[in-house]
């Protein structure tokens, strides 16, 4: 799978990703902005209403029903974080036209025409949103962000992050905080949505059997033809600024301790960080790391126990749920795993078991659709503009000695407890 970019126009890029692997083609449209404590919350609030109905299909009802004409296309959307920017995400999956009953229907071009309308032609009454809608979204937003708590695991990794980050952009939660809600109504959000329509990266991506026609259907769609050139506003490069937070505890009514470590990693390039994926899935991203043997499978102190690398921001994140009296025991086991990888204390066969890993799990980018887009994405932010195969030959090319060079780089930064 190729990926084939083009700039439609300054600030909007189309990204092809030509495959006859499946039946389907999926259309992704990305708005990446800074994440900024001032407009998260609407940023993310804009998401949900613009799916609620557009100037063509004022309803959701409308919007349904053109998918099903379009052989049950299927229309998602979401929000997230990548580095420091908040990353706003449109999906529409449509059967390929090749798999028609009847030619020259043009499904792809019509499901495209619907995507761009959602994004770029929102209902719009007396030059503002719908009041309806605003409203009704609001009263969604808040249950989702008072809900984040009912995912024990998540809300703890969130709440590391947020204190490593505290002040910085990606210390920020991407669905924003209930207290903004009261200040947001049908006219300051239509007003902050033209400014991120006129300030935002927009990508475009385009995965399935499609030829070059797909750039002119984009090209010349009244929408897309209608936005200002731009230059986008959003973070290209994601800065390094932890704050140490040394240890934090916090109490809330719950059944299992949740212990998350924040470690800073300090990767000196880009091309540092594909060691760092070995050391991670070595210490503890994988079934046979030394968190997940140690602590959970030998000394039985642990309900899961693993750790997660977070590419853009150069964090490795161990994550363990526990009985809370044995929160210093499990402390001191993951430090001595950080130790025992800093002394080199790992077998040439871990290295290559994990390469194993890695590489089987590269493999499957291009099975997915959805999955592909985000690797091609990623690698459009990062502008580390690496194929699968030179992924794979990077990844085989880490030594035991780099490995051992990242261990002792890395830093405890914030140890954080939830505990009843």
């Amino acid at each position: 799978m190729n990926d084939i970019k083009k700039e439609i126009k300054k600030g909007i890029k189309l990204h092809v990703l030509n495959t006859d692997k499946f039946k389907t083609n999926l259309v992704a449209v990305f708005l990446t902005t800074k994440l900024e404590r001032e407009t998260v919350t609407a940023n993310a609030l804009i998401s949900a209403v613009l799916r609620r109905g557009t100037n063509n299909m004022q309803t959701q009802e409308e919007i349904s029903k053109q998918l099903e004409e379009l052989y049950g296309a299927s229309f998602d959307c979401g929000i997230d974080k990548t580095g420091d920017n908040q990353v706003l995400k449109f999906y529409i999956e449509t059967v390929n036209d090749a798999f028609l009953p009847q030619a020259n229907e043009n499904i792809l071009k019509k499901s495209i025409e619907n995507i761009l309308d959602i994004i770029f032609n929102p209902l719009v009454e007396n030059n503002a949103f719908k009041t309806e809608y605003v409203e009704q979204e609001k009263n969604n937003m808040k249950q989702r962000i008072e809900g984040r708590i009912d995912n024990k695991r998540r809300y703890a990794l969130d709440r590391c992050i947020e204190e490593m980050y505290k002040g910085k952009p990606f210390g920020l939660y991407r669905f924003g905080y209930v207290e903004d809600l009261n200040h947001i109504n049908e006219v300051n959000l239509y007003e902050r949505y033209k400014q991120l329509i006129a300030q935002c990266k927009i990508d475009i991506f385009v995965s399935g059997n499609v030829n070059e026609e797909v750039e002119n259907i984009i090209s010349e769609n009244q929408n897309v033809r209608n936005l200002e050139e731009r230059e986008p506003s959003y973070n290209k490069e994601s800065e390094k600024n932890t704050v140490k937070q040394g240890e934090k505890i916090e109490t809330m009514d719950v059944m299992q301790g949740k212990l998350v470590v924040g470690l800073d990693v300090n990767s000196q390039n880009e091309d540092e960080k594909y060691n760092v994926m070995i050391y991670n899935t070595i210490l503890g991203g994988s079934a046979n790391s030394k968190i997940f043997q140690n602590v959970r499978e030998k000394a039985n102190l642990a309900y899961e126990a693993g750790s997660r690398y977070f590419k853009y921001k150069d964090n490795i994140f161990v994550i363990c749920g526990i009985e809370i009296s044995n929160y210093e025991k499990v402390l001191n086991l993951i430090k001595k795993q950080l130790e025992d990888m800093k002394n080199g204390d790992f077998t040439e066969e871990e290295v290559e078991n994990a390469k194993k890993a890695i590489i089987s799990s590269i493999k499957t980018i291009d099975d997915e659709q959805d999955t592909s887009i985000t690797y091609y994405f990623g690698q459009e932010m990062s502008g580390n503009q690496k194929s699968v195969e030179e992924y794979i030959e990077r990844i085989g090319k880490v030594t035991k000695e780099d490995i051992i060079q990242v261990a002792n780089k890395v830093e405890t930064n914030t140890i954080y407890f939830l505990r009843n």
